[in-house]
């Protein structure tokens, strides 16, 4: 018996009935954890592999982790939501995409690939709520493979969580339903997509569809959740100052506040073909998306070599307020919400 078969009878007794769901006739179902909304017929799975029809019934997965750590907020990366704080990071295994580049890959397609076997850890929502106040975290985050496939585990964490004074975040592909994010809503304050490009043609090449991602970029402002949203940037891939532009475009017509990381891309898990982008990519895309009206934007994956977009500035007199080094804070000048020299509010989730 192979590994990724032992791997899927184990997880496939830790489940339980999901909630995301609607019963079909003939004992099939409709799942809407994303976007896929797949229609399952009894006995098998979903796209992502670990939602599955067990007799009429969805089972999802329930009472383990397939990754855990404690990372500081900015690596989620959320810059405007309580900076310098720590997140302690949790994933389940299984994934709605299949990112040639996934840095996850090892959780994320655990499923799917057979040299990327994880083996879980079983833990309950107390237990994980109480490592996450032993670890003096201020805030708990579904990271690592797709939150949105294994929602009913983490808002059942989300509850625990919330109730001692966690804040509760979700770093997410974007494939949502209006189902999910209301689902989520009451227990999800922060959610950072990743908005991987502005082409359906690369978006397939993916597992995904590019209008999917959209629309939940845009429910999600809707709603009310504090969005960031995250676009690494592959040589040949996505690139172009033609989609770089229509990116920053769409993000201003949602909102101007919503932050922007332009990230470069290191080789990765299958696609080792394209070079590692050049620090000149990454700014030329924050001038592009300052240009085009965002008013934060910030240049990722290499500390110390962008300069002024590693830090977060007034939109009104552009005094500095965060000063940045990669994932460390230098300073912080952000007073209430507003700017210390000029009081002008700083989109985020603030102290």
């Amino acid at each position: 018996m192979s590994e990724t078969v032992k791997l899927k009878e184990l997880l496939t007794e830790h489940t339980k009935e999901g909630e995301l769901y609607s019963p079909l006739p003939d004992h099939w179902v409709r799942c809407f954890a994303c976007g896929h909304r797949c229609k399952i017929p009894p006995g098998k799975d979903g796209i992502c592999k670990v939602r599955f029809n067990r007799a009429g019934k969805l089972q999802v997965p329930w009472g383990y982790v397939g990754a855990l750590q404690l990372d500081p907020v900015e690596k989620k990366p959320f810059f405007h939501a309580y900076p310098a704080s720590n997140a302690l990071s949790f994933g389940m295994l299984g994934c709605d995409y299949h990112c040639g580049y996934c840095q996850n890959w090892v959780t994320s397609q655990a499923l799917r690939d057979p040299v990327a076997v994880s083996h879980p850890d079983f833990i309950s929502p107390e237990e994980f709520v109480d490592l996450a106040l032993r670890q003096k975290a201020r805030i708990v985050t579904s990271t690592y493979n797709e939150p949105l496939i294994t929602s009913e585990w983490a808002v059942e964490i989300f509850k625990l969580a919330r109730k001692v004074g966690l804040v509760t975040s979700y770093v997410s592909n974007g494939n949502g339903t209006s189902e999910v994010l209301d689902y989520i809503k009451p227990w999800v304050d922060l959610y950072k997509v990743d908005l991987k490009g502005f082409r359906q043609k690369e978006y397939s090449q993916l597992g995904g569809v590019l209008q999917n991602v959209l629309d939940t970029i845009q429910m999600l402002h809707d709603r009310g959740f504090w969005l960031e949203v995250v676009t690494l940037l592959v040589p040949g891939f996505n690139d172009s100052n033609e989609e770089i532009q229509e990116i920053a475009n769409f993000l201003v017509s949602v909102s101007p506040d919503i932050p922007w990381h332009v990230t470069a891309f290191h080789k990765d898990y299958k696609m080792t073909d394209p070079d590692n982008t050049p620090v000149s990519t990454i700014l030329r895309a924050a001038e592009i998306g300052y240009k085009a009206g965002l008013r934060y934007v910030y240049a990722g994956n290499r500390p110390g070599e962008v300069g002024k977009y590693e830090n977060t500035f007034c939109p009104s007199c552009r005094e500095t307020l965060i000063e940045r080094f990669g994932f460390r804070v230098v300073s912080n000048k952000v007073k209430g919400g507003a700017c210390f020299k000029c009081h002008a509010k700083i989109a985020g989730r603030w102290e």
